[in-house]
């Protein structure tokens, strides 16, 4: 009875660290990232080195390398981050409304307003441009968001053709993608409600034409 006591707690001193290992793993990897949005914020993604970050949260080299093996690595984790979250996003903007026009204007407005409110993660989601369909493939949460929009487009259209669809999807993205980035290079261009109608203005003309 003494030796399975003693033999239990272990097993809990053991799991105990294991669980402590991880949740620093965890904190270091989410240190690694917030420095990572902070300098593309204020110095661009040109401007992020594994060492930079390394010295702003004070730790070594291999330490970050053993977290992420490469600056394409931290891109690559936003990339699934940040579409994770747009996904999530824009599917809750279609739960709200049944209406499929409805639903895609709102979630145009919700694309603008995520790419602003998430303007470092935007900016490295789309470093290399729009993701291809391959990439989309690759990446699962890029594939889930084009899903939910592809869903709506395909709702609104009176043929069923899934390389129309695709067509009409990429269009729309680059719509979207095109407005926002403008508007990304210079903030004061025009107020944020001249934004919006425009924007507005875009996908309303996008919904006419949709089978077309």
């Amino acid at each position: 009875m003494l030796t399975f006591t003693f033999a239990n707690s272990v097993n809990l001193i053991i799991v105990s660290v294991k669980n402590d290992r991880q949740k620093q793993k965890e904190l270091t990897k989410n240190a690694i990232l917030q420095v990572a949005e902070q300098i593309v914020l204020q110095e661009g993604w040109q401007a992020v080195s594994i060492r930079k970050i390394a010295d702003a949260i004070g730790y070594s080299l291999p330490v970050v390398y053993n977290h992420f093996e490469s600056k394409d690595a931290i891109q690559e984790e936003f990339v699934k981050q940040g579409f994770n979250m747009l996904a999530m996003a824009m599917q809750s903007t279609k739960n709200k409304h049944l209406n499929p026009e409805q639903q895609l204007t709102q979630m145009a407005l919700t694309y603008f307003e995520f790419a602003f409110s998430n303007a470092a993660y935007y900016k490295m989601m789309f470093g290399l441009g729009i993701p291809s369909c391959q990439k989309a493939k690759e990446i699962e949460e890029i594939g889930n968001f084009s899903s939910i929009v592809i869903h709506v487009i395909g709702s609104l259209m009176d043929e069923t053709d899934e390389q129309r669809k695709l067509l009409k999807f990429h269009t729309l993205w680059s719509i979207l993608h095109g407005l926002t980035s403008i508007n990304m290079v210079n903030l004061t261009a025009a107020p944020n409600e001249m934004q919006q109608q425009i924007l507005l203005d875009a996908i309303q003309g996008f919904i006419k034409n949709i089978n077309r």
